[in-house]
């Protein structure tokens, strides 16, 4: 096999750290699921506006591969050269009232990935794998306590047109993007899929979207502490009753070597009339403070009528209980420069 053919574009982090010295080294070999290193490059290659470029097909992907990996995980996650050890700690909080009125905040959301041990993450998985975390994920579910149980929704049980519904509410997922195409994770679709809803819809569980579940407490309004105490319930719950695909240096372990760590995103859909005609007073708070700026929908897209998501950067080398932090006292900061900025 010859070095893969990028295009003389691509910017990716693969790109930039698998040298040919490197894949000569590693184009031959196969995690014991059969995962071999051009399965991870695919989706880099075929698209190349890819800024990341790879995905691991198991958790033996990341000490197979290492050699590729590790500096990209180093270079996307801003750490040094030896990589810390992860510390699992995530306690309910009690945080200050930041907008009482709601008039900054609309919706509040924490979600984090996780995926079971011992079988291959959605890019390498088979149909009767889906199937089989599927199911244990609707079992560890079902045994949710009384203010979070819900019920489980099976993708393949709906129209099209139900299930365009539920997406359109953001209740549920839609098939992936491109780059998760060329990568294989949509393979079956819907099969496999669906979605654990509370009975308040709060409580959340994406089953086999890119990651084997995506678990997240999200609601309309401001307050930050009463979505954090509904969520650090139900996850310590399913994370009690699933065995996890856990490294005690690089914590939980997902398909993208962006979601790592914690594998938590917590943030906020956030009205800004002011900042939004100031950018540069925004994104240096936001650095200050740990934090990313994605477009009204999420990454990649617009800010639409000035409400910014507003998230957490960091997910590897840092606990939860300070990505919570980092992102109360940075939405501190930002709304009193809003303040200011409309006040006068």
């Amino acid at each position: 096999m010859t070095y893969p053919a990028f295009h003389a574009h691509t910017a990716s982090l693969v790109r930039k750290h698998l040298t040919p010295e490197r894949y000569q080294r590693l184009k031959n070999l196969k995690t014991p699921s059969g995962f071999a290193l051009d399965d991870a490059i695919c989706s880099g290659l075929i698209h190349p506006d890819s800024s990341v470029g790879i995905y691991a097909g198991d958790k033996d992907s990341y000490t197979l591969f290492s050699d590729v990996f590790t500096p990209i995980i180093q270079d996307y996650h801003g750490l040094g050269q030896t990589l810390p050890r992860h510390v699992q700690k995530m306690t309910p909080q009690a945080f200050v009232p930041l907008d009482p009125e709601g008039r900054f905040i609309k919706s509040v959301r924490i979600r984090v990935a996780r995926s079971l041990a011992g079988i291959p993450f959605s890019n390498h998985m088979t149909r009767a794998q889906r199937l089989e975390v599927e199911t244990k994920a609707m079992d560890a579910a079902a045994t949710l306590p009384p203010d979070l149980s819900g019920r489980y929704i099976r993708f393949s049980d709906l129209t099209q047109a139900q299930l365009d519904a539920l997406v359109a509410d953001k209740l549920a997922f839609p098939k992936g993007d491109r780059f998760q195409e060329a990568a294989g994770m949509n393979r079956d679709f819907p099969v496999g899929r669906g979605v654990f809803l509370s009975s308040d819809n709060c409580f959340r569980i994406w089953v086999n979207e890119e990651d084997h579940l995506r678990i997240m407490a999200v609601e309309t309004g401001a307050d930050f502490g009463q979505v954090l105490q509904g969520f650090v319930t139900g996850l310590a719950h399913m994370e009690a009753s699933l065995d996890l695909c856990f490294d005690p240096g690089i914590g939980f372990v997902n398909a993208c070597p962006t979601n790592l760590g914690t594998a938590m995103r917590a943030g906020v859909h956030i009205h800004l009339p002011g900042l939004a005609k100031i950018k540069n007073q925004l994104k240096e708070i936001v650095s200050a403070h740990h934090l990313q700026i994605r477009g009204t929908m999420g990454e990649n897209t617009a800010v639409e009528e000035a409400v910014f998501d507003i998230s957490n950067a960091r997910r590897l080398g840092v606990c939860a209980d300070t990505i919570l932090a980092d992102l109360h006292r940075g939405l501190d900061a930002i709304i009193q420069a809003e303040k200011n900025l409309t006040q006068h």
